[in-house]
């Protein structure tokens, strides 16, 4: 089994399936579901191991990375360009307590 999601505008996923594990070679099976839905169908992976996170809706798939990445969440959030993922411009503290960004002052609060 495997997941696949469907690009609009901007490359925007839109809605993400199940569908058919492309172990069987029979057919392109992104192409397969992109022509069915007349959209572009990318695979994704739960693990990461295709296009670097597992889509959801709101992502962008970017084309230059071949990667899924989630919606910036905070205006000072950078994109780390490894993994694709945005990271504070301040690490969240390692103790074991639970933290809140605070974007208004870039900083963690313990929650």
């Amino acid at each position: 089994m495997a997941h696949y999601a469907f690009l609009g505008v901007n490359n925007i996923v839109t809605e993400v399936i199940v569908g058919k594990d492309e172990t069987d070679l029979s057919e392109d099976w992104e192409q397969f579901y992109g022509a069915i839905r007349n959209q572009v169908c990318k695979r994704t992976s739960y693990n990461g191991n295709i296009r670097k996170n597992y889509a959801g809706i709101g992502y962008t798939f970017d084309e230059v990375r071949d990667a899924f990445i989630a919606p910036q969440p905070f205006a000072s959030w950078v994109l780390n360009e490894q993994f694709c993922r945005w990271e504070a411009p301040v690490p969240m503290p390692t103790d074991g307590k639970w933290y809140i960004w605070g974007e208004d002052k870039k900083a963690w609060f313990e929650k």
